[in-house]
């Protein structure tokens, strides 16, 4: 995350308990499509997963506070699953948020794209 104000930007990573994007592999048992257990480990790994993609883009949100405005970007898909799950808090309702696909940055980097954005003298 990034903070940034008329005179100031700073930078602050929000640490991920959740792994890279992995396929589900059950090769204890082998079901045929009409089994009754056929599919049932993928989607309980699915869900595992997404609960806790959740609870991370939670944290996220609750420490963003009350921003005036908001820039989301990155490489993939995660902005827009978090822009998804702000949809969800009444507090960020009417927020203008900002997208924006780029490549993998470090930190320095990523200051210098906010202070592009907003126009913020360096």
């Amino acid at each position: 995350m990034v903070f940034a104000s008329s005179d100031q930007v700073t930078a602050k990573t929000v640490e991920s308990d959740v792994g890279p994007h992995a396929r589900y592999s059950d090769r204890a048992a082998y079901p045929t499509p009409d089994s009754p257990k056929a599919g049932r480990g993928e989607k309980k790994f699915a869900e595992r997963s997404r609960q806790s993609l959740d609870r991370y883009y939670d944290e996220v949100i609750s420490r963003m506070g009350q921003p005036e405005a908001l820039l989301i970007f990155g490489p993939g898909e995660a902005k827009l699953q978090l822009q998804e799950r702000m949809s969800h808090s009444k507090s960020l309702s009417g927020l203008t948020v900002d997208i924006e696909s780029t490549d993998k940055l470090t930190d320095p980097e990523i200051v210098a794209h906010v202070k592009q954005h907003y126009g913020i003298d360096r």
